[in-house]
């Protein structure tokens, strides 16, 4: 069994934002309304059950899979360390919350994927502490709202592109353009075509010491992406790819051995 939570920051699903439990920097909190207030009837729209519950809804699907849902309004920002210390993949999903994710939380999820932790990125998460502790760059990017997407696949024989056609489209998808400031993915599984003229590596892949990493960017809160089949097929594929090999290792190491392996040859 894998066991998945889904991280969800859900400010702009609020009937207001709660800045006692969210911890919004007061510098911040302008932009959280603004969002907010443009937001959250579309988002409702879009999706009855809440983003984060579509999500869930869909992954829980899967037969040898367990769902958590949390969000940032949670106690401990939704990630106790009870959680953290038994999911296998951790997806992330953020827009304007960045800075309320206190950076002792996000070094743990570092620390765990490092340990073997699988880590799945959507959308707006380009810019999650997670993200970019694990990435050490940026992840800055240039976007438009209100765009066509065409979403070629550019890695056919990956694990995460199974099942997935050549292309496929997404009527009304943010757009997101190239600077994106990642160091040099594994493998860019994906990459989007904007009816504007730009290009995105939409779907890559990393390996941090002994876990795996997928960022996939469609999924604007305001529009239907997460009812898209081919969409919700990759997040699929990617749970199964980025989940754990072996069991998570209790701690990273760096052993002295003192006996060699040809210590017996050697007499």
């Amino acid at each position: 069994m894998i066991n998945v939570t889904i991280w969800y920051e859900k400010l702009q699903e609020m009937t207001t934002p709660d800045y006692r439990f969210v911890q919004i920097p007061e510098d911040k909190r302008a932009e959280v309304e603004q969002y907010h207030a443009k937001g959250s009837k579309a988002i409702k729209e879009a999706y009855p059950l809440g983003l984060g519950g579509t999500l869930k809804d869909y992954i829980s699907q899967m037969d040898d899979v367990s769902v958590t849902l949390v969000t940032l309004d949670m106690p401990e920002f939704g990630m106790p360390d009870e959680l953290l210390k038994k999911t296998d993949v951790l997806i992330w999903w953020a827009h304007v919350g960045h800075d309320a994710v206190p950076d002792e939380l996000a070094h743990k999820i570092q620390e765990r994927v490092l340990r073997g932790m699988g880590f799945i990125a959507l959308h707006s998460a380009h810019l999650c502490k997670p993200l970019r502790f694990l990435l050490g760059t940026s992840c800055t990017l240039q976007w438009r709202e209100g765009d066509f997407e065409r979403i070629f696949t550019t890695s056919p024989t990956h694990p995460i592109a199974q099942g997935i056609p050549a292309s496929f489209e997404l009527d009304v998808e943010e757009m997101y353009g190239e600077y994106f400031d990642i160091p040099k993915p594994d493998d860019v599984i994906f990459t989007g075509w904007f009816r504007g003229g730009e290009v995105f590596r939409s779907g890559c892949t990393w390996t941090r010491g002994y876990g795996k990493v997928f960022y996939f960017q469609p999924g604007h809160e305001t529009n239907p992406t997460y009812h898209n089949p081919h969409v919700l097929q990759i997040i699929k594929n990617a749970i199964r790819w980025a989940a754990p090999a072996a069991p998570i290792k209790e701690k990273i190491e760096c052993p002295h051995v003192e006996v060699s392996p040809e210590s017996k040859y050697q007499k």
